[in-house]
């Protein structure tokens, strides 16, 4: 049943789409029909050699791979990026992460994950932004799959420059070594899903399995929210 007063305040002060700025209608959140139905799905995981994958095929552990997004510049994807990762809209990275699961659960994707492990900040970037998008991403896969995010056990020990402007071998030099894992027995055996929010070279996730794939028995996936298309 609908509140007469949010119709009123709606009328006057309507919530607005984050990508085309239109008015939002009853049962719409962060973004309007039409631009749900045009974000542009990568379709991956109908696919098990797909660029996503291709990045980790060296690593024997890594199982299910595919990113939900494409990501160009100036597109929507990027909108949506930025807004969720420097304009405090967290919230959205939870309704994306459950979106993307909702999916790729009913196709059969990550059906066996024990743990859902957020790619970690350094402590002082988390601090200074206030929250981690890739663990509020994974809050979204709570909801669909039910496991939880696992925070504590793998910690980002530096504090490493940007990667915007790197090449693809200085992308993977300026994250070597940038991970520990705190309780290394806790992931014996189990089936550990990666999540982050953009994909481009796999640095980053590539440091975070190194510091992994020595556990006993352990399988890997991984899930982003995008991939750049045209790095």
């Amino acid at each position: 049943m609908s509140n007469p007063l949010n119709d009123l305040v709606n009328l006057f002060y309507p919530n607005l789409c984050l990508l085309c700025g239109q008015p939002l209608v009853r049962n719409e959140r962060f973004f309007c029909l039409f631009c749900h139905c045009t974000l542009p799905k990568t379709n991956y995981h109908f696919n098990k050699g797909n660029p996503a994958w291709d990045l980790f095929a060296g690593f024997t552990p890594v199982n299910e791979v595919t990113s939900y997004l494409f990501f160009e510049r100036q597109g929507k994807t990027q909108q949506l990026i930025h807004a969720l990762k420097y304009y405090g809209h967290k919230e959205l990275a939870a309704y994306l992460g459950r979106m993307a699961a909702q999916e790729l659960k009913k196709d059969g994707f990550y059906a066996s994950v024990d743990v859902l492990l957020p790619i970690p900040l350094h402590p002082k970037k988390e601090k200074k932004r206030g929250y981690n998008q890739s663990a509020w991403i994974a809050q979204g896969f709570t909801d669909v799959y039910g496991c939880l995010p696992e925070t504590q056990r793998i910690k980002r020990i530096t504090d490493t420059q940007s990667q915007t402007q790197k090449s693809i071998f200085d992308r993977h030099v300026n994250v070597e070594n940038i991970f520990t894992v705190t309780d290394p027995d806790y992931f014996v055996g189990k089936h550990i899903l990666l999540i982050d929010d953009v994909l481009t070279t796999g640095a980053t996730i590539s440091s975070c399995i190194e510091a992994l794939w020595t556990i006993p028995d352990v399988t890997i996936s991984i899930f982003t929210l995008s991939i750049a298309r045209d790095y």
